[in-house]
């Protein structure tokens, strides 16, 4: 998915100005405390200015006033700005869901507003799938550029972890049958939707702290402005209402408040942007926090379509006889690992692949037993992991055959290769050996991670030496063998449980437990769909590698905050030696040593910290959207380098920027 239009097009600019205005409703302000206390301000200096009640010069006052207005203008603007661009995004997502229609069973057509969970629908060549499903029926080549923005079609099938299909995405090649698994308005797109106009975006945690700690400063700067009129009096002066109003803007922390929004609805549009849903911001700053990476093997750092290599025979079986069995064996497993055994029987070595004997019972495969299999009236055949097969037939002990299968299951396993043991009637037969392919890249990107700080570790269910050359091969720090879902839940919460904060990649059904225990759960698009319900995630390019990303999002997200924070406090910092000397300078002459800006006057002083305050919110509008610069390093370093740039340049930008506007405040007699 690409983003519409450019930060700055006259599409977002336009409607982001009506929507600031629009947010200066008291019950939308209110939502900002720091930006409603200046907006109260203004009113009160506006109210003031109205029935003349302030010795200041009218002109001042009203500079002060627009100054005032603009702050809060340019706070609600950046809001409206951020929450633009997900606009723009969701109108096209809108319109692609307005053009669907469902075909069902019995020829009828209907929108696809008024599906419900459950139904089928006929999806033929060209047609859009018009709601989230699972295909239950057929094989066909799907275009998914609608969601991922990617042209390259995905293959979308029953059974196994490819069966899951996105409403608005177009089938290109056969027909398909899906069951529908959304009631109406809870579907995919509508969640995209949702999100990227922020109807759903609720505040994190940290965006919560930090708005309490604002809240508090401003509390703390109100008291003290309010204690100023009585030393003022007890020294023999007076302030004017609106110094002290300016005084009190400058204090709080306008600048980080004004754009506290809109950096959380920035970071949430960076990872739609970037292909990657989340369904809520708390899992978006987790990324950012993220200790240890689980990955799954198969579909997540394999390709995932294992196929069958070759057979290995114990001594004494003929090989046909294992490519037989095999085959019945495999024979309605519908997963590409099934069809690949059936096809090299077939192949190679011209097994039948005549229907199944009308008694012929299925053993389905299943997480717990890791085995499947075919029973008929005088024959069991089973096909599955190895230790799984052994403990089925407890009978072959430590026999010779037992010791042989395990010899060659450790060659299979060494070369990379999953071995799959066959046994007939309680009588070991051989090996299959399915083939794993490593996604390119893979091994780079996870040395990317370590440099993060983050720990790989590879879950599967694999035996360990298999699992072991994987690895290896991968380049991840460790693994899981023989894992079962309660093993991969014993693991995230063991990691939790020790205060590491964890996130889990995962495309199948098996994978769901772990995905919604885990504190970031990202499912692949070309999962299933518990697994995509499970997680707090989707990549829709299902690509593992992607929580590289992910992550780096998550702290370009923290770290922009904290930046723009500590930018905000230093900018204060700074403006105190403006304002505080042109306040006191008459009732305690010797405070004009802090005047170091060397200000022309102590109405112009006033003035430009005031201006300074209410510009420097745009002008960090485009980094609060684009997001603060993220490079892998050691936490110290970045710390360091974040406070020499944001905390220094945050110290300084206010000398300048106010002793520059005084300049023209004093040329220009403004005050």
């Amino acid at each position: 998915m690409t983003t519409p239009t450019s930060m700055f097009s006259a599409m977002l600019i336009g409607p982001a100005i009506g929507d600031a205005f629009r947010k200066l409703n008291p019950a939308e302000l209110v939502k900002n405390p720091v930006l409603f206390t200046t907006a109260v301000v203004a009113l009160l200096l506006t109210v003031l200015l109205a029935i003349g009640g302030d010795a200041l010069s009218v002109p001042f006052q009203l500079q002060l006033i627009v100054w005032l207005w603009l702050t809060v203008l340019f706070g609600t603007f950046a809001e409206a700005l951020a929450e633009g661009r997900g606009r723009a995004q969701a109108a096209s997502l809108r319109a692609a869901k307005s053009e669907l229609t469902a075909k069902l069973a019995d020829g009828k057509t209907i929108p696809a507003a008024q599906l419900h969970k459950g139904q089928i629908v006929l999806v033929d060549t060209g047609d859009l799938i018009p709601a989230d499903g699972e295909v239950v029926e057929g094989v066909a080549s799907v275009n998914e550029a609608a969601i991922t923005g990617e042209s390259a079609p995905v293959i979308r099938e029953a059974g196994g972890d490819r069966s899951a299909v996105t409403a608005g995405t177009r089938v290109i090649s056969d027909r398909i049958k899906v069951r529908v698994t959304q009631e109406p308005g809870q579907g995919f797109l509508d969640r995209m939707i949702a999100l990227v106009e922020g109807a759903e975006r609720q505040k994190t945690p940290n965006e919560i702290a930090l708005t309490v700690l604002l809240v508090g400063l401003t509390i703390i700067f109100l008291i003290a402005v309010a204690t100023i009129p009585g030393f003022a009096s007890y020294a023999g002066g007076n302030i004017p209402v609106a110094i002290l109003a300016a005084l009190l803007i400058t204090l709080i922390p306008t600048t980080i408040a004004a754009l506290l929004s809109a950096i959380g609805i920035a970071g949430m549009d960076r990872l739609v942007r970037f292909n990657v849903l989340a369904k809520s911001g708390r899992a978006v700053e987790a990324a950012g926090d993220v200790d240890v990476l689980l990955l799954d093997k198969t579909g997540t750092i394999t390709i995932g379509d294992r196929a069958a290599s070759e057979f290995r025979p114990l001594a004494g079986v003929p090989i046909d006889t294992l490519a037989g069995a095999a085959l019945l064996a495999s024979f309605a497993d519908e997963t590409p690992e099934g069809r690949s055994i059936v096809a090299l029987s077939h192949g190679k070595y011209g097994q039948s692949r005549d229907a199944l004997p009308a008694d012929a019972e299925i053993i389905a495969f299943t997480a717990q037993t890791r085995i499947s299999g075919i029973r008929t009236a005088g024959s069991l055949i089973q096909k599955g992991a190895v230790d799984a097969v052994l403990r089925a037939n407890p009978g072959v002990g430590e026999t010779a055959a037992a010791t042989e299968l395990r010899r060659i299951t450790d060659e299979v396993a060494r070369s990379g290769q999953t071995p799959l043991a066959v046994a007939q009637d309680g009588r070991l037969l051989g090996i299959v050996a399915l083939k794993d392919v490593v996604k390119a890249g893979v091994r780079e990107r996870f040395a990317e991670l370590r440099r993060m700080g983050i720990r790989t570790v590879m879950i599967t269910g694999d035996n360990p030496l298999t699992a072991a050359a994987i690895a290896a091969e991968a380049g991840v720090d460790d693994f899981l063998a023989e894992a079962t879902p309660e093993d991969k839940l014993a693991l995230i919460r063991k990691e939790q449980q020790g205060g590491k904060l964890v996130a889990m990649c995962g495309d199948g059904t098996n994978d769901a437990p772990a995905l919604a225990q885990a504190d970031v759960g990202v499912a692949m698009n070309t999962g299933t769909q518990a697994a995509r319900e499970a997680g707090n995630m989707v990549d829709l390019d299902s690509d593992p590698t992607k929580l590289i990303e992910v992550v780096g999002l998550g702290k370009q997200l923290l770290m922009t905050r904290g930046a723009l924070t500590t930018f905000s406090v230093a900018n204060d910092v700074a403006k105190y030696f403006a304002i505080i000397p042109a306040m006191f300078v008459g009732l305690y002459p010797g405070l004009g040593v802090l005047n170091v800006m060397g200000l022309a006057s102590p109405q112009s002083a006033i003035l430009s910290a005031i201006i300074f305050n209410a510009l420097i919110i745009p002008c960090l509008v485009p980094l609060a959207l684009r997001g603060v610069t993220y490079k892998p390093m050691a936490a110290g370093p970045l710390l360091a380098r974040n406070l020499a740039i944001y905390g220094l340049g945050g110290l300084i930008a206010p000398f300048v920027g106010i002793k520059a506007i005084d300049l023209i405040v004093a040329g220009l007699n403004l005050a």
